[in-house]
């Protein structure tokens, strides 16, 4: 084993401030023996880089916490803000005023009143769950509700217009055929919209309804097509017809379908109509909505207009099929009849040739006809 001097006479040496190099009392330099020249400062650059990239990577994974608890901290306070502000306006609203909540609004309230809310409280309409909910809930510009009898057609009518009634600028117009068939709504309107919104009143010679806002929705009836012209002039930004099928042209829709505009671009216009099948204009209304797409899905019009058209039975509404006497007097009506009215069938109509034609009974898929079929021809002049 070598035995090194310094190791014996260690008093004959310095070492450095870092103890890598030894000096002989005459100055001349001497490595310490055992380790590799050089070795020493190599090792230590490489292991200062190693330290210098791991602070990095602490340092922005903390920057990276820090951002999450700042955009945390951010939303909260946003929230907290929101919450005191909705409360505010709940705490302000009285009898005579009324305030609409949207469902997101809804979600930033305090889980004590969501839950109170959630529970039903103080809702004065909640929709049966199917169609009468997607009718509610569509955003297509022109949409028909329609069916069966019974579906709950004519209450979603009065329901929808009030989705901007909050609004000062919202002004809409339901109609109906008929006066004596306007008074009906008019009297459901009269149980719905004062609990809807407290404050709205009815003036009877204008048969319309102010609401706090200063929203407005109209009643109206066009007997003859030629009555669309007292619209002339107005605007609404919602415009809906229950039992359209009553009206025998298109003349009437399309005409007032150009008084649908709105200056408030928080508003979005919308036409809407409710029909069973039956009726003088069942065929136009068929060709408009019914015949050129599927059902539940949605269309461009020719016009340009996206339509949908949502499809009702007398299921769909419990309050009025679950004890079964409405559905047992639809039964007793003329076959006819009773295929529009209880099952909701368009295809069937007064004076039809085949009155018993069913596009499930009578029509096949398309196919190659084999070529020894025999063919016949005939005409009916």
């Amino acid at each position: 084993m070598k035995v090194n001097d310094w190791d014996i006479h260690p008093e004959n040496y310095l070492l450095d401030s870092n103890n890598n190099f030894v000096l002989k009392k005459d100055g001349t330099p001497k490595r310490k023996t055992g380790r590799p020249k050089g070795s020493t400062l190599k090792n230590k650059l490489i292991t200062d880089d190693k330290a210098k990239e791991s602070a990095k990577r602490s340092l922005k994974n903390k920057e990276k916490s820090l951002h999450k608890l700042e955009t945390a901290l951010y939303n909260k306070r946003k929230s907290i803000k929101k919450q005191k502000k909705l409360l505010s306006e709940i705490d302000n609203t009285d009898n005579e005023n009324s305030k609409v909540f949207l469902d997101s609004d809804v979600e930033e309230l305090p889980d004590t009143l969501k839950e109170h809310l959630n529970r039903g409280n103080n809702v004065v309409f909640h929709p049966n769950e199917g169609p009468q909910t997607n009718f509610l809930a569509a955003s297509e510009k022109d949409v028909l509700y329609g069916g069966a009898a019974g579906g709950g057609k004519s209450y979603a009518m009065l329901v929808d217009p009030l989705r901007y009634a909050h609004k000062k600028a919202h002004r809409a117009l339901i109609l109906r055929r008929s006066m004596p068939e306007l008074r009906e709504m008019i009297d459901k309107s009269r149980e719905l919209y004062p609990q809807a919104f407290p404050g709205a009143k009815f003036r009877e010679v204008e048969k319309l309804w102010n609401f706090p806002s200063g929203a407005k929705v109209e009643f109206g009836f066009l007997e003859r097509d030629a009555d669309v012209y007292r619209y002339q002039g107005q605007a609404y930004s919602w415009i809906g017809f229950d039992e359209i099928t009553h009206l025998p042209t298109e003349f009437s829709w399309n005409y007032l379908a150009s008084r649908l505009r709105t200056t408030d671009p928080d508003i979005k216009t919308y036409l809407r109509c409710t029909a069973n099948p039956g009726g003088v204009g069942s065929q136009w209304v068929k060709r408009r909505y019914i015949e050129p797409h599927n059902y539940n899905e949605t269309f461009m019009g020719k016009d340009g207009l996206t339509r949908k058209f949502i499809p009702a039975k007398l299921a769909d509404n419990p309050y009025l099929s679950e004890d079964g006497v409405y559905e047992q007097m639809l039964k007793s009506l003329p076959p006819i009849q009773r295929r529009q009215l209880l099952e909701g069938n368009w295809d069937v109509a007064e004076g039809a040739a085949f009155v018993e034609f069913s596009p499930e009974h009578h029509i096949i898929t398309p196919f190659e006809l084999p070529i020894h079929w025999e063919r016949l021809k005939g005409i009916d002049y």
